[in-house]
């Protein structure tokens, strides 16, 4: 079964940082464009940031910019998501994405466009 799996949530406090990782269970990740999204509780799921197979393009909601960096590292089959300056309207259920992608140098925002989810990791952010 192909899964990815998210790791590096936790408890933090405003204006502190956690960086996520995201691995892959069953295959590699370095043919496959991945998605960051986040869930808040009574809200719906949204595109936090992506980036392309190759690694050369990034996409961020406008929510994020400045403040998250996403990268990936095809040698250690890792792709992370460092988040920086965090705020509590972070607060949410943070999930990888991935698809098969190994032509194009393209990614999006778009949940629909993922067939690999993982289970989520949940970030709060409180004083």
């Amino acid at each position: 079964q192909l899964q990815v799996v998210e790791s590096g949530g936790g408890l933090v406090q405003p204006g502190g940082s956690l960086r996520l990782s995201c691995a892959a269970s069953g295959f590699s990740l370095d043919s496959y464009e991945i998605g960051w999204f986040r869930q808040a509780p009574g809200k719906e799921r949204e595109g936090v940031s992506c980036i392309s197979t190759r690694g050369s393009t990034t996409n961020y909601a406008d929510s994020v910019k400045g403040r998250f960096t996403i990268s990936r590292d095809n040698a250690d089959k890792r792709v992370y998501l460092q988040l920086n300056s965090l705020k509590p309207e972070d607060t949410a259920v943070y999930y990888c994405a991935a698809r098969w992608r190994p032509y194009l140098n393209i990614c999006t925002n778009e949940r629909r466009a993922y067939d690999i989810w993982g289970q989520g990791t949940q970030v709060t952010v409180s004083s």
